[in-house]
């Protein structure tokens, strides 16, 4: 569902990503993690066809992102962690514009069981601007489910969310991988990914640490090779000292 080829992006002679190859299959939940400044929201962006990448090549569902972006771009959905809604549009006005947007038909049974499972029913004809910091998140999840995308990224998705809306979150993920999507989720919080994850990508400073599964994680990482280590703990000694083996990420010149 997505590979990236020797993808790399650069701001103003500033190294953002270096060098990065993977490959996210359809069934596959990607922890992708890192301390601030890794380049995981800059990655994600460049997926979503927002930013352009430097150099590499990035395809979605087989399709070139740079090359075929409509076609690329209507096989996604990408949920930042931020999610910047319409204020005027009410709830339902989102889900409206969301489906002539990605050109859903019959879309309305779909956009009901998304609000009910949701919690947004009641809320369904209030404006955005009136919705707390949660009701946008579920907002814009339910915006991003709507289509089916067959890649879903989603950075800090749970911010702001209740326990229950949590759960909710979890669970539809879950149902999305196993429906056959592939699903990124980027976030700090790794002990609640932790449990939806079957890969994991690690960034630090733009440079790709590890890739693979979490076996294999827990197996290059934990102490002793623990098989039960946590995720925290992998992460952790995966980034401990890691930004003194790198180059510099300065572009020689201050290429763009």
């Amino acid at each position: 569902m997505l590979t990236l080829e020797n993808f790399a992006k650069s701001y103003k002679g500033t190294i953002a990503v270096r060098d990065l190859s993977c490959t996210v299959n359809a069934g596959d939940v990607l922890a992708l993690v890192g301390p601030n400044g890794a380049g995981k929201t800059t990655t994600m962006r460049c997926i979503a066809g927002i930013i352009p990448p430097s150099s590499g090549r990035i395809t979605v569902a087989g399709f070139d992102v740079q090359r075929q972006p409509v076609d690329a771009k209507s096989r996604l959905a990408y949920i930042p962690d931020d999610p910047k809604l319409f204020d005027a549009l009410t709830v339902d006005e989102h889900l409206d514009f969301a489906a002539s947007a990605y050109r859903v038909h019959d879309w309305q049974a779909k956009a009901e069981l998304l609000l009910a499972r949701f919690e947004l029913i009641e809320h369904r004809r209030k404006a955005a601007i009136e919705l707390s910091r949660g009701m946008r998140q579920k907002v814009a999840i339910c915006c991003a489910y709507l289509h089916d995308p067959r890649l879903i990224m989603l950075d800090e998705p749970l911010t702001g969310l209740d326990p229950r809306g949590i759960r909710t979150i979890k669970d539809t993920i879950v149902e999305q991988a196993r429906a056959g999507a592939a699903v990124i989720i980027s976030s700090h919080l790794l002990q609640l990914v932790e449990d939806l994850c079957t890969n994991l990508l690690i960034l630090h400073r733009g440079h790709r640490i590890f890739f693979g599964d979490l076996a294999q994680a827990r197996q290059q990482f934990a102490a002793g090779g623990a098989a039960d280590a946590s995720l925290e703990d992998v992460f952790f000694r995966a980034t401990e000292g890691a930004a003194t083996n790198y180059p510099p990420t300065t572009v020689p010149g201050g290429a763009p």
